[in-house]
């Protein structure tokens, strides 16, 4: 038995070609279905994501199984594109290595956990499944798990967002029903505040020198535009500052922020300065109750992170290897066991012949069965 994996990944293709190829939860129970058609296949379940499409499956002929699953893709778009392959046992390493995060465009990255999970539920609601299929999937999701507490490869912001926002944590703890106020309509602005949103911050006001871009983000993100000369007025209510305007010179002033600041004493002020050439005067960090952090100060963040994790690789590679050895050792069990059961039963279906005494004597029913494939008698697992 081999467990077969074949697929295309954002290393391989552009977005362009993944879309065309991807599968949808309502399209997956027929699509596994048809290529369980494949001579030898006994199991199969797809995995489709934004940065990948790959199918896993149970097969004693994965050429076979090969040859249709690129014919199933090639149905979908017209086109023939280059697919990795992996075999027993690098195929067993290589979802453990999905399913752990470092197969991802983000190194490190959890949401591809779920994903796997949802692509093993599909299957088994497709009636897909296999036991070897099983048994692979749930040791992947006990690596995964093992991964994440036991290294730092999923620790830390990866992007300038989740920098700003685990810097807002440090600041107040809590970030629910925090007001958010952004002073330009930049897409780096935006994608900050829908983390700061997600994260549970209560409101964004949206001001920019085009009133209409401004009312466009604010529409777009659920908040409030406001004229860009009218920012200060709602200052009293802001927690959190996000600058991204395109001006050529500084728009928050520190005399600004310092009579500002007077006004909401004993409040602090996150100041979130995104803007090339910088929007806040550096000064503005050494008033009471003001942290201030610029693009650079996030990146850096960013960049400690991935280092970080990056050092953390090598170990995580240890205990996929430890986990494919336990997972490699279980197949060959199970495949051991279920010959042996066929064998007995064989035996038990020629002893129960009906017996003619004849002039020559009976071979023993073992006989009847020849000798053991060499794929089985030998201690290693069948490639």
């Amino acid at each position: 038995m081999n467990i077969f994996c074949a697929g295309i990944n954002h290393r391989l293709a552009s977005v362009a070609i993944r879309e065309q190829l991807a599968i949808s939860d309502r399209e997956a129970p027929c699509f596994l279905s048809r290529l369980l058609r494949a001579e030898g296949t006994t199991g199969a379940v797809v995995l489709s994501t934004c940065n990948r499409v790959e199918v896993y499956a149970a097969t004693i002929c994965p050429a076979h199984t090969s040859r249709l699953l690129r014919e199933l893709l090639s149905d979908r778009c017209q086109v023939h594109y280059p697919l990795y392959e992996f075999h027993t046992p690098a195929s067993v390493r290589h979802l453990y290595r999905v399913a752990s995060g470092l197969d991802s465009m983000v190194l490190g990255e959890t949401e591809i956990l779920g994903q796997v999970k949802r692509a093993y539920s599909l299957a088994a609601h497709a009636g897909t499944l296999c036991k070897p299929l099983h048994k692979l999937f749930q040791n992947a999701f006990h690596v995964a798990k093992s991964i994440r507490s036991e290294t730092l490869i999923t620790r830390g912001p990866t992007s300038v967002g989740a920098a700003a926002v685990e810097l807002a944590h440090q600041i107040f703890g809590n970030l629910s029903g925090k007001r958010i106020l952004i002073l330009g309509a930049g897409e780096t602005a935006e994608l900050t505040a829908r983390v700061f949103l997600q994260r549970g911050a209560r409101s964004i006001i949206v001001s920019n020198r085009s009133f209409d871009r401004a009312a466009k983000l604010a529409h777009e993100i659920g908040g409030l535009a406001i004229h860009f000369d009218n920012w200060q007025n709602v200052f009293d209510d802001i927690d959190i500052l996000i600058c991204s305007t395109s001006a050529p010179h500084v728009v928050v002033t520190t005399s600004q922020v310092q009579l500002l600041m007077a006004r909401r004493p004993h409040r602090p002020l996150f100041v979130i300065d995104l803007a090339v050439p910088r929007d806040a005067e550096p000064a503005i960090n050494s008033l009471d109750g003001v942290f201030l952090y610029d693009i650079d100060s996030l990146q850096s963040i960013v960049h400690e992170t991935l280092q970080i994790r990056q050092s953390e690789v090598s170990r995580c590679e240890e205990l996929i290897n430890s986990e494919v050895r336990t997972f490699l050792r279980w197949l060959q069990s199970h495949y051991h066991h279920r010959i042996a059961n066929a064998s007995n039963r064989i035996q038990e279906s020629v002893s129960d012949l009906p017996y003619r005494t004849t002039k020559h004597s009976s071979p023993p029913a073992s006989s009847f069965l020849g000798p053991a494939p060499d794929h089985f008698q030998s201690s290693r697992l069948p490639s």
